[in-house]
């Protein structure tokens, strides 16, 4: 049975001898968010709500999420129905012949703009830390927040709550990526590329397209991704000496995007182009501060630029040349762990290509052990495992046995 964020925020209490009332008084939380949490009323909170629960009973955060959370993103048995039914809700909420929302629970209240936007960056630091489960828990919350801050402003104030809306339905797709929930992924996408329109941000709409043309690769949809990245690109195209760092960050990612779908069409000479483009904007851009990474998983750089270059090579079918490249590419913080998680997956490919074995396993092993959660969804780490063991001539060894169960071989 499915446990909820409720049950076990009203064990925990019980357990530490705590009334309702006392735990509100030292977590600085309501009283009637934690009655309506454990009655079951509320299925999800803040993040930053549920770190001041965790802080205030001594039990980690993640002590009070969900099993249902928990078995979506570790894509457990059954836990696509029940782990992913909050965040559908959000994403596709249903609605009546009058308009009117089913779902008859009370109305978030609205926060502070700038509350929101803590709130969409301490989510994006769970995204970055592979950390599924608790923003599963945490999503649904953001987007009845994100989406009642949209409600109750007008004028500028509501063009400004229309981009953090779309900054929120952007971590919601690219968490429903992960998770390989692609048709939600697009759902909270499209609506993201709404909010953005309506907040009339340029910025904010080009790092939710950004994410969509990532989706669009995964689909399959190559000729599409490459035409929105390259239309969006020059939509927004700054010049270099006056732009805003916001400005030449998406920019340029736009163009790595470009050139991901380029090198899949077979044209890897358009791919270099562009992302000699980007490289330009990772130059300039370099040691100015912008806050995109977090919020947006905007990550341009030099690093970026230099990791797409071995994917270049690895599509093309050229594994020494992506392995001759990869030497360079260091670890950064400027770097989203994603982005630098994948491109050690077109490292281990290489390594098996080129039957280096040992090595791709060290890589994958590496992976493994720094960021398991988010290995278990990659379905390109699953081929590389069933290509590694394929070719060993001998029975597999217990490291390649354990990455075998991890992915799904």
């Amino acid at each position: 049975m499915q446990t909820t964020i409720g049950e076990h925020l009203a064990r925990i209490r019980r357990r530490a001898e705590l009334t309702q009332e006392q735990l509100a008084e030292a977590s600085s939380v309501s009283v009637e968010t934690i009655r309506a949490l454990e009655q079951g009323k509320r299925a999800s909170a803040r993040m930053a709500t549920l770190a001041r629960l965790a802080r205030a009973l001594g039990v980690p955060t993640s002590a009070l999420l969900g099993s249902a959370a928990r078995a979506a993103a570790l894509r457990e048995p059954g836990a696509r129905p029940l782990g992913l039914v909050e965040i559908r809700r959000a994403l596709t909420p249903v609605r009546g012949l009058d308009g009117q929302p089913v779902d008859d629970r009370a109305e978030q209240q609205p926060p502070s703009a700038a509350g929101l936007l803590a709130s969409i960056r301490e989510t994006g630091r769970l995204y970055h830390a592979n950390d599924y489960a608790a923003m599963l828990t945490a999503m649904p919350g953001l987007l009845g927040e994100a989406g009642a801050l949209v409600a109750n402003t007008e004028g500028k104030a509501q063009c400004e709550a229309y981009g953090l809306h779309a900054y929120a339905l952007g971590l919601a797709g690219r968490l429903m990526m992960q998770l390989r929930q692609s048709d939600l992924a697009h759902v909270a996408l499209a609506a993201a590329v709404d909010s953005a329109a309506r907040s009339s941000d340029r910025v904010i709409g080009a790092t939710v397209v950004r994410s969509l043309c990532r989706l669009l690769l995964r689909q399959g949809r190559v000729v599409e991704a490459e035409r929105l990245a390259v239309r969006t690109a020059d939509a927004i195209e700054p010049r270099m000496s006056r732009a805003r760092p916001e400005e030449l960050a998406v920019w340029g990612d736009l163009l790595v995007s470009a050139a991901a779908a380029a090198a899949r069409d077979n044209r890897d000479d358009d791919a270099l182009e562009q992302l000699d483009l980007a490289e330009a904007a990772a130059v300039r851009l370099r040691g100015r501060h912008h806050d995109l990474l977090n919020i947006a998983c905007t990550d341009l750089s030099v690093a970026s630029v230099a990791m797409m270059r071995v994917e270049v090579a690895a599509v093309a079918g050229r594994p020494d040349r992506a392995l001759s490249l990869s030497t360079g590419v260091q670890p950064s913080p400027v770097v989203a762990p994603s982005s630098y998680q994948r491109h050690r997956l077109d490292v281990a490919s290489a390594y098996v290509q080129t039957g280096q074995y040992g090595d791709a396993t060290d890589v994958l092993v590496d992976l493994r052990d720094r960021a398991s959660a988010w290995l278990r969804h990659q379905r390109y780490a699953r081929d590389i495992v069933t290509d590694l063991a394929a070719a060993r001539r001998r029975a597999m060894t217990k490291e390649l046995a354990e990455l075998a169960d991890l992915v799904g071989c």
